[in-house]
């Protein structure tokens, strides 16, 4: 039996199942799953290929992908309901800034940088004061560190790196309760990591941002300390903080060689 949700919490999952559709019948991604993430929380979910993170941040994210479906469980996201959301799937886009996995490869290539920042909330609201609009965008890619003419270019006249920093800027302009991102480092260079962390950090103290992030980068975890999810074949095998991980049972034994 599902437990009851906490309204308190940016993310309450409770034995979530995901399936995802592929060429033949559906497959079981995520099978069961239970954890809470209370605002300005950070978690991290590790896992080889194939253990299930991606459609678990998909479909808590509220992806309109056809192929991640949940089908038991319960969750719930900045108090939404992301297996039945209905109108409010609006809602849970607004309050959840979202980086999915090679979100800088996928950029709106037509749009300039300074659009593709901007469109959350140029969807969201009709009348926006375009100059207030322009300077938080300018702030964004000064906090990630880009150039200030980076805002006229287009997509294609920037590096990987570059556009992975877009992408980050754009989850931020609606300045989410929670962030919810797939290997958010992707490309990024050793020295611009910190500038990430730094971002991530400032939201969680300052605007109680919760953060729940993909990655198997072990000193980027140990560095923002955070608790870690480790999922295999749709199951959390273990849980933790750095090194301290507390394994299911059997768990342990199975993932060694």
């Amino acid at each position: 039996m599902s437990r009851r949700h906490d309204p308190t919490h940016a993310i309450d999952c409770s034995d979530l199942v995901i399936d995802r559709a592929g060429h033949g019948s559906p497959t079981r991604a995520v099978d069961g799953v239970t954890f809470s993430l209370s605002p300005g929380g950070l978690i991290c979910v590790a896992g080889p290929t194939g253990s299930g993170k991606s459609s678990l941040v998909l479909a808590l994210a509220g992806s309109t992908d056809p192929s991640v479906r949940i089908v038991g469980g319960s969750a719930h996201v900045c108090g939404v309901n992301v297996r039945r959301p209905g109108r409010k799937h609006r809602v849970l886009t607004y309050r959840t800034g979202f980086v999915p996995q090679g979100a800088g490869a996928d950029l709106p290539p037509r749009l300039t940088v300074q659009e593709v920042i901007a469109e959350p909330i140029l969807a969201r609201e009709r009348r926006v004061n375009t100059k207030a609009l322009s300077i938080r965008v300018a702030t964004l890619l000064d906090e990630l560190h880009l150039p200030l003419g980076t805002a006229a270019k287009f997509p294609y006249e920037l590096s990987a790196g570059m556009r992975q920093r877009v992408a980050i800027a754009r989850s931020f302009v609606l300045e989410p309760r929670v962030l919810i991102a797939d290997e958010i480092l992707a490309n990024l260079d050793l020295e611009v990591r910190p500038v990430v962390f730094d971002a991530i950090t400032r939201r969680r103290k300052e605007l109680g941002m919760g953060a729940l992030l993909v990655t198997n980068d072990a000193d980027f975890i140990r560095e923002l300390n955070a608790e870690t999810l480790m999922l295999r074949g749709g199951h959390v095998v273990a849980r933790g903080v750095g090194k301290d991980l507390l394994w299911a049972p059997n768990a342990e034994a199975d993932s060694q060689p």
